[in-house]
């Protein structure tokens, strides 16, 4: 039998205390909308409803969820042991009891997507009956109320568009739409179950009061004067009179006076047997049919795509949308660019949409030059979280809050501030000790001593807190990143390459296999695939397997080309670039040249059309490398590439925030990021191989820019990193910056 523990541990969270609701007792229920009759009301309501000044006063809604999950728990384990003592139950009771897991499921998912700051934030009804209460709680509590509980994403797409079209609601409201309608189903559902375990006991008390009547178990029947004294002065409950009359009806109303007395009592009300019965018969009807449309709703919105729901509703993303590439980037980007447009309206007195407005002018005006860095601010995000977010704060007169102020002012001075946290804080470790010592009487000479002895395990301590500050205070900031839905396109194409030593036959078939699963996890778009091979060192020149070890790579690329087609141009998807042995004086013996850091130096050459390279021809076939590349992957032999991976890389370096702007005075890229390396972590071993070590500390396999956001304080806190070899970079922008220096 199920138990809902997750229930009973919500309940031991929270304060117990209950808000007041409209009709606690009544269903959310009124009369039936059509979908355009809905699109009406939604207009009218949003002319009548109005928010507080302060969104931070109102009414909690945890407290009556709490309530209603103790409610909800009572009145499920009410009707299972009904059950247990096979005892009848209404059809309503039995989507409850059989469904209950679901409920519950639902109370632990408003309690993780409801965080009381979120809350607090949003604005509240200044007047109806809902006053003090979210308005979105009001938008959805008018739906429910309208549908009858039942969830139609099309009818509320509709209904929430009418809203707006009068009153626009807030981002965060648009966010809260899912959660509040939840809340309002399980409060719906509430009701419904008091009445559900009400009308059940008064059935069981009428059998209770008609079982002596009857004379049930060989019993004489009891006077119906002594018996029916009991309920003579009460208000009879319609479930109890209406089992009553189906218990007494079949029997002689002389033998039974009991039903005669019943008559009375419905006439005194002016109503009979008949139109009690029927009017209890259609109430049980809907709230068999409403209990059902939650229960449903409920199961329906658990899978439900509330993200394309939000993007489909939202005002700010209209706006967007309708005035720049905003629909071209992916989901986290366009999510952090309506977080700081939520940041921006909430520090200045325009609303979110007048924020948005703003910022596609300003988006607009840069379309209509053409110097350098115009494409950077033509994307939103410049002004929003770039060098034009100072510009556009001061045209919305946003007000900085000292936290935002405090954490910009130490990123403006990056290397001052860090060198002077770490000196106040080895100052302020040594500093204790240092005076007891002083106190303890030791002289000038020992205190110097002991500074001198402190000063490095100090100054690890200053720097491990200082970096955990830095951590917590700035943390990671994830690059945007263009979505690339139809895969990379002609204009972005890349080349994943894996420079390797070819060592023997059988490592040049795992070189091929490796290759052949980057693609096959990577398969979109226009990305080709290259072996970038050199021979082992050796002290001579070449050596006598150096042709078949050629001859075997060659022959697996042509394997693979064969076995997955061309590519979109018809030319070939998979390479194979062998480079000759040079000498090397230092190393005393014929190596690839810079080795891997040459391998790559002279592909680059390469693609870009130069014939003095140290690759060697294949077979007599003249040198033909892939056309129009703009990108080079780069994996080392045991490194992997999830699905999807080289597309997202793509997609961010491609991202005109991140963009490569290559200066030729400076030297060097200057705004956005020619090389850009995601988070390599080691794989987990397969077939049991690896050591102990290697099985507790491996983590997520490969480059997989998504595994997790980690936060490095030297590229957190200067916005500069080492490369190691692995990641994606501009061909163009990379070859510039180590022009003259490899």
């Amino acid at each position: 039998m199920l138990e809902a523990p997750g229930i009973l541990t919500f309940v031991g969270n929270f304060r117990l205390s209950v808000d007041p609701l409209p009709d606690p007792e009544e269903p959310i229920r009124t009369e039936l909308f059509s979908v355009e009759r809905l699109e009406q009301h939604a207009e009218s309501l949003a002319a009548a409803q109005r928010v507080t000044a302060d969104p931070r006063r109102g009414w909690r809604l945890l407290p009556r969820l709490v309530d209603n999950g103790r409610v909800l728990l009572a009145s499920y384990r009410a009707i299972a042991e009904a059950v247990r003592e096979e005892r009848p139950i209404t059809a309503a009771a039995e989507w409850l009891v059989d469904n209950f897991h679901i409920v519950d499921d639902q109370l632990r998912q408003i309690r993780e997507d409801l965080p009381r700051r979120f809350y607090r934030e949003l604005p509240k009804l200044a007047a109806g009956f809902l006053e003090g209460y979210p308005r979105v709680f009001g938008v959805a509590w008018a739906f429910v109320a309208h549908t009858d509980s039942r969830f139609e994403p099309e009818a509320l797409r509709r209904f929430v568009r009418a809203y707006q079209r009068v009153q626009p609601l807030t981002i965060g409201e648009l966010w809260a739409v899912p959660i509040t309608l939840r809340i309002l189903l399980v409060e719906n559902l509430r009701r419904l179950a008091e009445r559900i375990v009400r009308d059940r006991a008064a059935r069981q008390e009428a059998d209770e009061l008609a079982d002596p009547l009857l004379g049930l178990g060989g019993r004489t029947p009891a006077d119906a004067t002594a018996v029916l004294a009991r309920v003579e002065q009460q208000r009879l409950p319609t479930a109890f009179a209406v089992q009553l009359v189906q218990r007494l009806r079949e029997q002689d109303p002389d033998v039974v006076p009991a039903l005669g007395w019943l008559e009375e009592r419905f006439a005194a009300q002016g109503t009979t047997s008949e139109e009690i019965v029927r009017l209890e018969h259609h109430r049980q009807g809907a709230m068999n049919v409403t209990v059902r449309n939650i229960i449903t709703s409920m199961r329906l919105m658990s899978n439900f795509d509330w993200k394309e729901f939000f993007e489909s509703i939202s005002r700010v993303d209209e706006v967007l949308r309708a005035g720049t590439d905003f629909a071209a980037l992916d989901f986290p980007t366009r999510d952090r660019y309506r977080h700081a447009i939520e940041d921006l309206a909430r520090g200045s007195r325009c609303s979110e949409v007048e924020v948005a407005c703003r910022v596609v002018a300003r988006t607009k005006e840069a379309a209509a030059t053409n110097d350098a860095g115009h494409e950077r601010r033509r994307d939103p995000g410049y002004h929003l979280l770039s060098q034009g977010r100072a510009a556009l704060e001061h045209e919305l007169g946003f007000r900085v809050r000292p936290g935002q102020w405090l954490t910009r002012t130490y990123l403006t001075a990056a290397m001052p501030a860090y060198l002077g946290t770490v000196a106040l804080l080895c100052a302020l470790v040594l500093a204790p000790p240092l005076m007891l010592a002083a106190h303890a009487g030791v002289g000038a000479a020992g205190l110097l001593l002991f500074a001198l002895l402190a000063l490095v395990p100090a100054t690890d301590l200053a720097i491990a807190l200082t970096n955990l500050g830095v951590v917590e205070r700035i943390g990671p900031r994830p690059l945007p990143k263009l979505e690339l839905r139809d895969g990379v396109p002609a204009e972005l194409r890349t080349l994943v390459v894996m420079p390797a030593l070819l060592s023997s036959e059988a490592h040049v078939e795992e070189l091929v296999a490796q290759l052949e699963v980057h693609y096959l996890a990577n398969p979109d778009g226009e990305l080709r695939f290259a072996l970038l091979s050199d021979w082992t060192d050796d002290p001579a020149e070449t050596r006598a397997d150096d042709e078949g070890l050629v001859a075997a790579a060659a022959e697996g690329i042509a394997r693979l080309n064969a076995r997955h087609g061309p590519a979109s141009d018809d030319g070939e998807r998979f390479f194979l670039f062998q480079r000759a042995r040079r000498w090397n004086e230092r190393q005393g013996g014929w190596i690839g040249w810079e080795r891997k850091r040459g391998k790559l130096h002279e592909l680059n050459r390469l693609l870009r059309g130069a014939t003095d390279t140290g690759f060697v021809v294949l077979a007599g076939q003249p040198m033909a490398p892939p056309s129009g590349v703009r990108y080079v992957i780069t994996l080392d032999a045991d490194t992997r590439l999830p699905v999807g991976a080289a597309r997202a890389l793509i997609g961010t370096i491609a991202q005109p925030l991140n963009r490569a702007r290559f200066d030729p005075r400076a030297g060097r890229v200057v705004e956005g990021y020619g090389v850009l390396q995601p988070r390599v972590t080691p794989t987990l071993p397969p077939d049991r191989k690896g050591s102990v070590y290697q099985r507790i500390s491996a983590g997520p396999c490969g480059i997989d820019p998504y595994a997790s956001a980690v936060s490095d304080v030297y590229q957190d806190l200067f916005g500069e990193g080492s490369y190691t070899g692995k990641g994606i970079y501009d061909l163009d922008a990379f070859e510039a910056a180590l022009a003259g220096r490899v």
